[in-house]
């Protein structure tokens, strides 16, 4: 096992693993934790609730990537598209387990995709474990068990919804794998509408086969689901996205088994939900495990770059070349 931090799967860019794409990360992460929040408040469907999640951020995220389409090629659409039905499994799929499971079980069972993504990521990118990094990921999820351990309920009737939950995070997995080979040649903001324009294909096959169509009719039914856009697709997986291009999948993964963490904090603080002693200390057991990771990753060069360079594809290209211009860096950072 490798103690070096700096990461280069084979084939790709060096990610510098900084400590700032890290906290991004996590703000990324924070805002993917509402999506269990305006799930629970649509009027529609489950899988017809991610299906207008993913039509209502194509004409969001259109203006941030239509300055680099022209650069596809025709291999890249056909993984654009792949990744974006990968996405639309992990949205059904976990959209649904909350129908027929616990949300503990749900979000315990999800959180496990770090499992998948470390060994398919070291024989297909040859990414290099350094030395604690297997037990920091282990007290990460120890703390998720710790956090939602106490509500899971693994009961014969919660079964069909936790076989949904734990396939989910195959799906989400298999999206998180391909989003990170493409970064090393396109920017987030490409990879979210290509993914959005094939997980609206598959969602809508999806809803249409199994829940049928449904409308949004009334305000009700519209605001979750652009609030859903918004925190999630848009600004969530596409931050998130882009900080792939910058960090170690294994280290974005294991950074991902904060959702439940913050999902809990968010519970307290707008549904007045109670936290118990043990699961404010799963919560601090989480943050102690990423930090452990963290600290596996010596941050590279790449952390002096400025903000503004290529890599800041989830900005609109104006803004990034503006950007660009303002922030000189000493070193040169990679896309």
């Amino acid at each position: 096992m490798s103690t070096q931090g700096d990461t280069a799967p084979q084939g790709g860019m060096r990610r510098g693993n900084g400590t700032r794409y890290v906290l991004l990360a996590v703000l990324a992460v924070a805002f993917l934790a509402t999506g269990g929040i305006f799930v629970r408040q649509s009027g529609l469907s489950p899988i017809n609730t991610g299906m207008y999640r993913m039509l209502f951020s194509i004409p969001l995220l259109w203006p941030l990537a239509y300055g680099r389409l022209g650069r596809l090629s025709g291999r890249d659409v056909v993984l654009l598209l792949l990744s974006g039905l990968f996405l639309a499994g992990d949205v059904a799929l976990w959209n649904t387990a909350f129908s027929y499971t616990t949300v503990a079980n749900a979000n315990l069972l999800t959180n496990l995709t770090p499992f998948t993504v470390i060994p398919v990521s070291y024989f297909l990118f040859h990414e290099r474990l350094p030395r604690l990094f297997i037990p920091g990921a282990a007290v990460t999820l120890a703390g998720v068990v710790l956090l939602v351990g106490g509500k899971a309920s693994p009961v014969p009737g919660n079964y069909f919804g936790d076989f949904l939950a734990l396939a989910a995070a195959f799906f989400y997995a298999g999206f998180l794998l391909i989003a990170y080979r493409l970064r090393d040649r396109m920017e987030s903001s490409v990879i979210m509408l290509g993914s959005a324009v094939g997980g609206l294909v598959g969602l809508f096959f999806a809803s249409w086969a199994v829940e049928g169509l449904q409308i949004p009719r009334n305000w009700d039914d519209l605001w979750p689901i652009l609030a859903l856009t918004l925190c999630v697709q848009v600004i969530g997986h596409n931050m998130l996205t882009h900080c792939q291009g910058k960090l170690s999948v294994n280290l974005s993964a294991v950074i991902c088994l904060c959702q439940p963490a913050i999902a809990a904090v968010y519970s307290w603080a707008i549904f007045s939900e109670k936290l118990s002693g043990l699961e404010v200390l799963g919560i601090a057991v989480v943050l102690a495990g990423v930090y452990i990771v963290k600290r596996q990753y010596t941050p590279s060069r790449d952390e002096a770059a400025g903000a503004g360079q290529k890599g800041a594809g989830w900005l609109p290209p104006v803004i990034g070349r503006w950007l660009g211009r303002r922030c000189k860096p000493a070193v040169a950072e990679e896309p």
